[in-house]
């Protein structure tokens, strides 16, 4: 079982606006918050975001390179996915593969996929 994830982000700021909106909308609630970061808990897991320290600003993430490529969560029905996609953007997510949305990952599979203020791509998938 998943215990924690920790995530260093260039700007805490924009990251929370973008997070704490998802996050909240599935069901996670706020563990701890401090000056450089917060964590949010959905059962036994977490999730941690920390402002990364300037000196390690650079080069900025990117999910083709060894490491994290995405995070998955479980989101329910189609209309659920839908009403997700209709908010991203005014939370600061950017909308992937739009033109085949809800089937980007095949014809059994229905997702929506975005990326977050940092481009870590985001991977909501739904109940069949």
């Amino acid at each position: 079982m998943l215990h924690h994830v920790e995530l260093y982000v260039s700007d805490l700021n924009k990251s929370l606006i973008a997070w704490d909106w998802l996050l909240i909308e599935l069901g996670y609630t706020v563990y701890q918050q401090w000056e450089q970061g917060k964590s949010y808990r959905h059962g036994e897991t977490y999730l941690v975001f920390v402002q990364t320290e300037p000196a390690y600003l650079e080069p900025p993430y990117h999910r083709k390179r060894t490491g994290l490529n995405h995070l998955a969560f479980h989101a329910g029905s189609v209309e659920q996915l839908e009403s997700f996609r209709s908010r991203l953007s005014r939370y600061g997510f950017n909308e992937l593969y739009a033109d085949r949305f809800p089937y980007a990952g095949g014809p059994n599979y229905v997702a929506l996929y975005f990326e977050d203020p940092d481009r870590i791509k985001v991977e909501l998938v739904a109940t069949m």
